[in-house]
């Protein structure tokens, strides 16, 4: 039986919906896609692959932060 992620099959919609243009989105349609992203965020957090991205994030503001001073 196949099995599909649920993290992995959000993404294949952020992708989806992220690919329309600007111009055909409603006010809805934009909220409709922040919420999907933000369940997307709070499902990949806790996996490997979150913590990767939140390491690679935390250096470059560290980076950012030092360059800036």
């Amino acid at each position: 039986m196949l099995t599909i992620n649920v993290a992995v099959l959000l993404a294949v919609i952020i992708v989806l919906r992220l690919r329309r243009r600007t111009e055909a989105r409603s006010r809805f349609d934009e909220k409709l896609t922040v919420v999907i992203v933000l369940v997307f965020g709070v499902l990949v957090a806790p996996t490997a692959f979150g913590q990767g991205i939140l390491d690679v994030v935390v250096q470059l503001v560290q980076g950012m932060s030092q360059s800036s001073r």
